[in-house]
C-alpha cells in the first residue's frame, strides 16, 4: 500500500511548515498540507480552549481536545477518500498525542516524521516570525518527541527544508 499520510511532528518554529511546502512541490501527486495552526485559526480566538503560560507553555483544555478529535476524524476521512495528506502537528503530549493520531489514522499507510531543531535556533526563528509567544520554541523542542516513534527523523538546525523534504520523500512507498 502506498503512503497516504505524512505526519510531521516537531516543536514550534522547528521547520515543519517549510518542509510540508517543499514536499508539496517535489512529490508527484497533489498533497494537502493541514496543520494544527489551521485548526486553531478556524476557531474564534476566545473559544479555542488553549491558554498560554508565561514561559511559552501551551495549556490545552478539554474544549480544544473535543474539537481536535472531530478534526482528526475529518482529516483521516479525507485520506480514506483518496486525498494525500501532510499533517503538520506539535505533539505537546508526546506519545499520548501520537496515540490520538494512530487511532484516527488506523488502517491508513502513514509515514511518521520527527522534525528536530536545536532550541536556540528555533528560538531565533520564533523571534523572526513574530507570531508566537516567546519561549514556545524552547519549551517544545524536546518534549514533543518524548515517547514518539518515527519512521524517519530530520534536523533543520543546519539543514534546509528542501533537503529534509527530499530525505522524507525517499521514504514514501
Amino acid at each position: 500500500m502506498a503512503t497516504q499520510v505524512i505526519v510531521l511532528n516537531g516543536g514550534s518554529s522547528s521547520g515543519k511548515s517549510g518542509i510540508a511546502r517543499c514536499l508539496q512541490a517535489i512529490l508527484p501527486e497533489p498533497w494537502l498540507a493541514i496543520g494544527v495552526d489551521l485548526l486553531i485559526d478556524l476557531m474564534h480566538p476566545a473559544k479555542t480552549g488553549i491558554d498560554f503560560g508565561p514561559d511559552g507553555e501551551v495549556i490545552v483544555g478539554p474544549r480544544f481536545r473535543a474539537v481536535e478529535a472531530a478534526w482528526m476524524t475529518g482529516v483521516a476521512a479525507m485520506a480514506r477518500a483518496g486525498a494525500h495528506v501532510i499533517i503538520d502537528d506539535v505533539f505537546l503530549g508526546g506519545a499520548a498525542s501520537q496515540r490520538r493520531w494512530l487511532d484516527a489514522l488506523a488502517g491508513l499507510e502513514v509515514l511518521w516524521v520527527g522534525v528536530r531543531c536545536a532550541s536556540a535556533v528555533a528560538a531565533g526563528r520564533e523571534i523572526a516570525r513574530g507570531d508566537r509567544d516567546s519561549g514556545m520554541a524552547v519549551a517544545q523542542a524536546e518534549v514533543v518527541h518524548q515517547g514518539v516513534t518515527y519512521d524517519v527523523e530530520v534536523d533543520t538546525t543546519h539543514t534546509e527544508s528542501l533537503v529534509c523534504a527530499r530525505s522524507i520523500a525517499a521514504r514514501i512507498g
